[in-house]
């Protein structure tokens, strides 16, 4: 599990960056970021939201056809958008550094930010299969931006490249709050 500073790094929030009022609880202001590295109840707390979202999405690609499936209300125009932009991106087995070189991080900035108030949450950390082919585990998964989850999963929906994750896998029950 990533440490709460590797978090912060992979969202784009600065080290010293405050991290909002009262967390922690107990009427507390500001917290810095270097204090709540050893704060393992944000951490947990993205883990979760994170893995819940991965749970949904995958028995969603196991149970309905991809190509029939939208994910956003705005599917279309994030399509078309990526692939002008990245007329060449590989869906089906991405690469980091086509994702968080210094390169890519500066085409990628910009698209991104078209999207601020077409897409809630368009900067979430969002949990992505690195091999399309594959469910989501430790190994086959890379932490992106929602907009860019959102702009792979599309694509590879509309260009059929999940269409056997239905008949590979099955929809698993969700685990429920509370059970470990």
């Amino acid at each position: 599990m990533p440490t709460q500073a590797e978090i912060f790094a992979e969202l784009g929030i600065p080290g010293g960056v405050a991290a909002g009022a009262g967390v922690g609880g107990g009427g507390r202001g500001a917290v810095n970021a270097e204090e709540l590295e050893n704060d393992s109840t944000m951490e947990e707390l993205w883990a979760m939201k994170a893995m819940e979202h991965s749970e949904i999405h995958f028995n969603l690609l196991c149970a309905v056809d991809p190509r029939l499936l939208k994910l956003t209300p705005k599917d279309d125009a994030i399509y078309t958008a990526f692939r002008n932009e990245f007329p060449d991106f590989n869906v089906k087995k991405l690469e980091e550094k086509d994702l968080k070189s210094a390169e890519a991080k500066e085409k990628w900035r910009p698209f991104c930010l078209a999207f601020e108030k077409e897409i809630e949450d368009y900067s979430f950390a969002t949990l992505v299969r690195i091999d399309g082919e594959d469910e989501y585990s430790e190994s086959n998964t890379i932490l992106v931006t929602r907009i860019q989850f959102f702009c792979i999963e599309i694509t590879r929906n509309r260009e059929g490249l999940n269409d056997a994750i239905r008949t590979k896998f099955k929809p698993k029950p969700r685990t429920k709050k509370g059970q470990q």
